[in-house]
């Protein structure tokens, strides 16, 4: 790939991106994670890599139009399309579908070949430490999600929320506290467990601030009010 074609992909994209949590910003953090993994393995297609990187999420704004949409699947399609438009040979392009379809994290589809997995792992390493934290959060402010949810007998609530993400301590525990587990390559494997430290600092004193307010709290206004 040369400068000229790496322009004209890499302006497709800027075009397309308008979420905040995943937006242009997120895609060089990839695209230059997936560069620096890929100088430990062998035999990658860096123009592939390269091109999956810059828009494997390209498809996100037509998921945020219709929920039912999956932006891996919409954008892989969208990627394919215009490489050919380009002049991109059908296997080349075929190859980049297959990266952006598998990259999302999910128990089917998974990626099967080395720069899939690569563009997995680069993609996965923006969701740990403390910028998964802060992507996290800022998604959470899109959707109005709050940071915690406390009971009716003030427990704060931390377990899986499963599909019905509520608050930001039950999405750490859902998705972001696994996604450590989740790496093929050893390098990105190496990345995340350094990063992981940060991730489990912040979601601890998280916790044991708001949990301590509410102890000291509620008894204080207990005390002042009476039972």
């Amino acid at each position: 790939m040369n400068r000229q074609e790496y322009k004209i992909i890499e302006t497709y994209m800027l075009n397309l991106m308008q979420d905040s949590a995943h937006d242009k910003h997120h895609i060089y953090r990839v695209l230059y994670a997936a560069v620096d993994i890929a100088n430990y393995e062998e035999n990658v297609d860096y123009d592939v890599l390269i091109a999956a990187a810059l828009l494997h999420d390209i498809g996100r704004e037509k998921q945020f139009e219709n929920l039912n949409l999956c932006h891996a699947q919409i954008g892989s399609e969208m990627a394919y399309e215009f490489l050919l438009t380009i002049n991109w040979n059908r296997q080349k392009a075929s190859h980049v579908k297959e990266c952006i379809s598998s990259h999302r994290y999910r128990r089917t589809n998974l990626p099967q070949s080395i720069e899939a997995k690569i563009l997995f792992d680069a993609d996965k390493l923006d969701a740990t430490g403390a910028m998964g934290i802060a992507r996290t959060l800022i998604y959470g402010g899109q959707v109005t999600e709050p940071l915690y949810i406390i009971d009716d007998d003030g427990n704060i609530l931390t377990e899986d929320g499963g599909a019905e993400i509520s608050s930001f301590l039950q999405e750490y525990n859902y998705k972001l506290k696994k996604v450590y587990t989740s790496f093929y390559t050893e390098h990105a494997k190496k990345i995340s467990a350094d990063r992981q430290k940060t991730a489990i600092n912040f979601y601890d004193g998280l916790y044991k601030e708001i949990s301590r307010n509410y102890e000291t709290g509620m008894r204080g206004i207990v005390d002042l009010l009476g039972e």
